[in-house]
């Protein structure tokens, strides 16, 4: 049969260089209202851009500044201000709330040392840079979106970040001592210092981190720079069993608001599982009493002080099971000391078609101006909204479900006026702005593009919805759907049936949502369908669909995602000889299962860090409580799974099904995976190899669970796409 699809290497090489220049958004910031001498107001918006860059071989960030007239209520006209700027060396930066003042966090390397700074500028001048590294009160600042912060006094003149916290130097037992130095005044004072905090024999002590994304972030402290007098302090009389972060200045600079990880009796994986033991604290910057804000029992994160400084919400989750869940948000007020839960869980969708909160943070902008309205970006099934939410009655409406863009972010939402990423399956991230309508209006808001994209129309996207069999439906939580996103060629030769590529996601508790996939868009153009698969347990369909998983990983997943893809088969347009499946770290885990469970079915297979036995990676992995919470058992840290707890990883894994596959399989795995440590591709492709089951292993060294340096995704895709092309028989491809 004729096939449509790009083989030719250079050909895809070419493709994916040019959609590599496509942009994603990651920041934008509004400046003060500013009334012009004939009466107009506008506003500034600074926004920032990540781009691939091929050749140098790394995420450039970029900035470009917009200019948007307004009448408080409405956008009269907008437009670009100048031309992109290259950002080299920021860690962080953060306006101060007159907007006259910014500061910077850079580092940079002197001499072959790296050095980090804090810069204080007004308008066109830096009025300081401090040089944090010789200060010598802390380690490395925290630019992280879990622990990070770069905050401003309301009166503008303190800041307030997060650092690992100072170690004292590690020499070896028989170090000798240095010769004496000709040293005065603070240079002295200095190397006493630490001399006297110098621990022999203490150069190998093992300091645990946060794991996966974390690597050597261990002890965060709170930090507060006096800008007056270029002093920085570390806060003391935080419990000695808790890591800061994501802090705040409380109401009239009284003391500092900040999330507290319980990290006894020791620290587990937190990139992407928010769900860990966690609490709202502040502490008093007068004596120094540290009190906890919220209950002990779950896990809280992203805070965010009202407009008016009366009110934080927050988002919280039961700790350990799923660990990604439906959160319910949660108002603290700052004068009655009373929390209230302003949405709850969410078991099944409502008949408004409100799903529930899924989002790992809150934008760090999301109140109204008036500070009875919130904006939450999060996923609602198979699409990404925008929910705008009364802080009183805790009633919920979409701001975006009507649109046909796909998937939605808020970047910022200041005096009501709201900045906003946009993209779809066939379209790029594009910026938009618009005012949240007034309170208790029923106007839809009015959006302008403030930068454009390049729409594909070559490319055609939709939701499927699947509805499983009744053999397959769950006795615990009946009557569950799940969906699909199928993205293909428009336009399709006649009598062309186009090969098929099959993509579960990871988590599991994860979603794909209606957006700009890289390397689904490039597929797509080569010719390939590509099918991405929501199964029952992902985010965005009620907590319900979470729990429906716990316990049935290996099996109603794998169903799920086989059911899908014969249904979308039984269209006729795509060809069921030629279906391939990839699918990275619990897609991996999915990829690896089908092609156990269904052999001969796939021609082609692709994990990406896979997990494929639960059982020898509850030891390695950042995550052991995970290991556990799909399997269907409770996580303690005080104790092993008894034997037939260990059975039962073995038996929902994938390993399990090794000697009934037949597809060729191509693993890519990064050297430094904390999450689905290598140990477990490697164990995979042994087991192949004694099967004589073709199969080839790509090592990333510095890369981890994400495959995400610039080097190793687009290498990466590279060979997903030829081996794809290779075993579906398109053309013969020499890999060697």
């Amino acid at each position: 049969m004729e096939s449509q699809v790009m083989t030719n290497r250079e050909e895809i090489a070419r493709l994916y260089r040019e959609f590599s220049l496509f942009p994603s958004l990651s920041r934008a910031d509004l400046g003060p209202v500013i009334t012009s001498q004939y009466g107009g107001k506008y506003t500034n918006v600074y926004t920032e851009w990540s781009q691939r860059d091929l050749e140098r071989n790394e995420n450039v960030k970029f900035c470009r500044q917009y200019i948007v007239f307004h009448d408080d209520k409405s956008v009269v006209y907008s437009g670009a201000s100048g031309n992109c700027t290259e950002i080299k060396g920021e860690l962080l930066y953060k306006d101060s709330p007159s907007g006259e003042m910014k500061a910077v966090f850079r580092e940079c390397t002197i001499k072959g040392e790296d050095k980090q700074f804090l810069e204080i500028w007004r308008k066109n001048i830096k009025l300081k840079s401090i040089n944090l590294t010789a200060l010598n009160k802390h380690g490395k600042v925290y630019e992280d979106d879990q622990f990070g912060c770069l905050v401003w006094s309301h009166s503008e003149t303190h800041l307030l970040y997060v650092a690992e916290k100072k170690r004292p130097k590690a020499d070896s037992f028989f170090q000798t001592g240095s010769p004496e130095l000709s040293l005065v005044g603070d240079e002295e004072d200095t190397m006493r210092m630490e001399k006297q905090e110098t621990v022999k024999g203490g150069q190998f002590i093992f300091h645990e981190d946060w794991g996966e994304g974390f690597v050597n972030k261990s002890c965060p402290v709170l930090c507060i720079l006096d800008i007056e007098g270029d002093n920085v302090s570390v806060l003391e009389g935080l419990p000695e069993d808790i890591s800061p972060g994501q802090a705040f200045w409380a109401p009239d600079d009284t003391g500092v608001v900040f999330v507290g990880w319980c990290h006894e009796p020791f620290r587990l994986g937190l990139k992407f599982c928010p769900n860990r033991r966690s609490s709202l604290f502040y502490v008093a910057l007068t004596d120094g009493k540290c009190e906890k804000l919220s209950s002990g029992s779950s896990a809280v994160f992203s805070p965010r002080l009202s407009p008016d400084q009366c009110r934080i919400v927050y988002l919280e989750c039961s700790v350990y099971g799923p660990h990604m869940q439906c959160s319910r948000l949660c108002m603290y007020d700052w004068y009655t000391k009373k929390t209230s839960v302003v949405v709850d869980v969410l078991n099944q969708p409502g008949e408004d078609g409100f799903t529930g909160i899924y989002s790992t943070q809150l934008s760090p902008q999301c109140w109204s101006a008036d500070s009875q309205h919130i904006v939450v970006a999060s996923p609602q099934r198979s699409r990404k909204d925008l929910l705008m939410i009364d802080i009183s009655t805790g009633a919920v409406s979409s701001l975006t479900s009507k649109s046909d863009v796909g998937h939605w972010d808020l970047l910022n939402i200041t005096r009501d006026l709201m900045v906003v990423s946009c993209s779809s399956p066939n379209c790029p991230p594009y910026l938009r702005v618009g005012f949240l309508p007034p309170r208790g209006s029923q106007e839809e808001v009015v959006w302008v593009t403030l930068e454009d994209s390049q729409i594909l129309s070559d490319i055609d996207w939709q939701i499927l919805t699947f509805t499983p069999p009744p053999e397959q439906d769950n006795s615990q939580y009946p009557g569950l759907h799940f969906e699909a996103l199928l993205i293909k060629p428009k336009e399709v030769k006649d009598g062309v049936r186009l090969p098929l590529i099959v993509i579960p996601h990871g988590g599991p508790h994860s979603v794909f949502v209606a957006e700009w996939l890289l390397s689904s868009s490039v597929l797509c153009r080569m010719g390939f369908a590509v099918l991405l698969v929501n199964y029952r347990g992902s985010l965005g369909f009620g907590q319900d669909s979470i729990l429906s998983l716990r316990g049935n990983v290996g099996a109603q997943d794998v169903k799920d995602v086989q059911f899908a893809v014969e249904s979308v088969l039984k269209g006729g347009d795509l060809d069921m000889k030629k279906v391939a499946v990839c699918g990275g770290s619990h897609g991996g885990f999915l990829a690896c299962h089908l092609i156990g469970q269904y052999p001969g079915f796939y021609k082609a297979c692709v994990a990406r860090n896979p997990v494929v036995n639960l059982a020898s990676m509850i030891g390695s992995t950042d995550i052991p409580d995970w290991c556990m919470d799909v399997t269907g058992y409770d996580y303690s840290t005080d104790c092993l799974p008894d034997p037939s707890v260990w059975e039962q990883m073995l038996n929902k894994s994938p390993i399990k099904h090794i000697t009934k596959v037949k597809t060729p399989v191509l693993l890519t795995i990064g050297e430094d995976d904390k999450r689905a440590p290598s140990k477990q591709g490697l164990e995979y492709y042994r087991a192949l190899k004694a099967k004589g089951v073709p199969v080839r292993l790509l090592l990333y060294p510095g890369n981890g669970h994400a495959l995400s340096k610039v080097d190793a995704e687009s290498d990466g895709f590279m060979n997903i796409a030829l081996w794809i092309i290779q075993h579906t028989e398109l053309v013969m491809v020499d890999l060697s």
